[in-house]
């Protein structure tokens, strides 16, 4: 009898304790707000719950034409991305890191993650044109807290496109369409398989990297024919100027820090997605 009553306590405490564990507080759900959108990318704000999300959070998406034949399926076209480090690339005012406190917020920009950092994913590319997408997000778990539930279901669309600027991530992967063999960056002249290269090298932190894949375009747009206008000749030349005789990786070794190059980036980008005010539109791919 005292052996099973024995028997009987450990049991009791082996289920209090799994109790403990299988029942520990999540964290709060994030909402999810589709903020912005580009032909290539869409712009979501996350923010978080009462709890925070100390842990980082996670976004899945899929195009909305896979989602409304199977719901939220792995094996039907969903992608995901694990948001824990700090950004340096696409960054929002106050932006120091994906690990958020109660309410606190954070602007992703799916379709424009090859540059960035602090991040995990399986797809690095960018989104297709003209199309529906659905996302959703949760707060990471830890030691503290088991991962929130799901948000629900949101919709955002890239834009349709017309003549005549394609982004970076275009020119990337249509090595065929280039309308030059070689390109001048700050006083650096490079070949197409140097420029491929450094397109190819994930900016990792560096600025000059980010600075050299947004001018690479812009700079290949403006030999197809589109008009830079006033406003986007600024930052082309401000970016030559702060090159100069700078070498890029993977072709060279030299670097810039991201609050240097942080402004010009944003105005390259912008005039490669074609929305730049009174500048080229984006071109269909």
């Amino acid at each position: 009898m005292r052996r099973l009553l024995s028997f009987t306590a450990a049991t009791a405490a082996m289920l209090v304790s799994t109790a403990a564990v299988s029942f520990a507080d999540r964290y709060d759900t994030p909402t999810v707000t589709v903020v912005a959108a580009s032909r290539a990318s869409i712009t979501l704000q996350i923010t978080a719950g009462a709890s925070g999300a100390p842990a980082g959070f996670y976004i899945d998406w899929m195009s909305k034409a896979a989602y409304d034949l199977e719901g939220w399926s792995a094996d039907n076209g969903m992608y995901y991305c694990v948001f824990s480090g700090v950004p340096t690339y696409n960054v929002w005012p106050g932006a120091i890191s994906y690990r958020l406190g109660p309410y606190e917020t954070a602007r992703i920009e799916v379709g424009d993650l090859f540059d960035e950092t602090g991040v995990l994913t399986d797809y690095n590319v960018e989104l297709i044109g003209g199309t529906d997408y659905v996302f959703r997000a949760y707060a990471e778990g830890d030691a503290n807290g088991e991962d929130s539930y799901y948000s629900g279901t949101k919709l955002g669309s890239t834009l349709g496109g017309q003549n005549c600027t394609f982004t970076q991530g275009y020119w990337k992967t249509h090595p065929n369409d280039w309308p030059v063999n070689s390109l001048t960056l700050g006083t650096v002249v490079y070949t197409k398989a140097q420029l491929l290269l450094i397109l190819n090298t994930p900016a990792a932190g560096n600025g000059l990297l980010m600075l050299a894949h947004q001018l690479i375009a812009a700079k290949l747009n403006i030999a197809n024919g589109a008009d830079p206008t006033l406003r986007a000749r600024a930052p082309w030349l401000g970016a030559d100027a702060l090159i100069g005789n700078l070498v890029i990786p993977s072709v060279g070794s030299d670097s810039l820090s991201t609050s240097a190059t942080s402004a010009l980036v944003s105005s390259l980008d912008t005039f490669n997605n074609g929305l730049t005010p009174g500048g080229p539109p984006h071109c269909e791919d």
